[in-house]
């Protein structure tokens, strides 16, 4: 665990691109990749193909897709074609999914230069049970795909659908206040496993950090961004980011619950179990996300 990791680093990676119901909003402009541009940091993205059919008769949305894959910055994985939950729908369809899901991105990728090496599950959900685990390892494996982890989420989609639920109604105080606890939950994850990470590794890791190609990161990354490097952290590619030896440990979890990966490679239940109750409070916007399903 040596390699001299001293510095705290991360790599953003921002599932469900493209978002093309806010690119449709925007007069086909995506806020987001001009924000990532202007912040000048590398990102992976997980390309969720169902999403070009949406919204398709506003803008093109093939277009902003390849903006995407073909932005320097940008790593580009596969997040397939449906979203769909691996352990609902089964190993055959949810093959079908990964192998549609990289249609048109693959298309584009080889045009570019560029491939497509890195999947990650819809929900992170890899199967119910072990054997389901290693059936899809399996698949993935002979398609040329590595299974995408990540060490920090802190519920952006959650927020999200808080935010853009009071921006709808002009309520911009009370959505700059959700924006804003984003922001300092996500920071206290990352404190939190930054400490999970000392405890357990006795280093700072190379973080991946999960969130989603939505309004809230549109608006509040910037924030995010310059609040992490005011705490020194560095913002590394993903590539960089998977030569941390963690990322090469057994899995010890077989659920389907998308949890953090530091969860996965633990053996012991009840570490694991102590370790997801510590997590920092989310009580408020877990209530006024039920609120608006109601």
């Amino acid at each position: 665990c040596g390699n001299g990791y001293g510095q705290k680093t991360v790599s953003i990676t921002i599932d469900d691109v493209p978002n093309t119901r806010i690119y449709s909003a925007n007069n086909c402009h995506s806020k987001l990749l001009s924000v990532l541009d202007s912040l000048h940091i590398p990102v992976a993205i997980f390309i969720n193909e169902g999403l070009l059919k949406k919204y398709e008769e506003d803008c093109d949305n093939q277009a902003l897709l390849t903006q995407w894959i073909s932005h320097k910055h940008v790593t580009a994985g596969n997040h397939t074609c449906n979203h769909s939950r691996y352990s609902e729908v089964g190993l055959d369809a949810f093959t079908f999914d990964i192998i549609q899901g990289a249609q048109r991105s693959n298309t584009i990728a080889d045009s570019l230069g560029k491939e497509l090496r890195h999947f990650r599950f819809p929900y992170n959900d890899l199967g119910a049970d072990s054997l389901a685990h290693v059936q899809i390892d399996s698949v993935l494996t002979s398609l040329g795909y590595r299974i995408s982890p990540f060490t920090i989420e802190s519920s952006d989609w959650m927020f999200n659908a808080v935010y853009e639920h009071y921006l709808q109604f002009n309520d911009t105080i009370k959505a700059a206040e959700i924006g804003r606890m984003y922001v300092d939950i996500t920071l206290q994850y990352f404190h939190f496993y930054d400490s999970l990470s000392q405890q357990v590794y006795q280093r700072p890791v190379k973080h991946i950090y999960l969130c989603h190609d939505n309004r809230l990161n549109s608006d509040y990354m910037p924030m995010l961004v310059d609040k992490l490097k005011a705490e020194s952290y560095a913002f590394i590619s993903y590539d960089d980011a998977l030569t941390d030896p963690i990322y090469l440990q057994q899995a010890n979890y077989f659920k389907k619950w998308g949890i953090s990966w530091f969860y996965r490679w633990m053996d012991d239940p009840s570490m694991r179990r102590a370790w997801m109750e510590a997590e920092p409070e989310t009580v408020e916007i877990e209530q006024l996300f039920e609120a608006l399903d109601k």
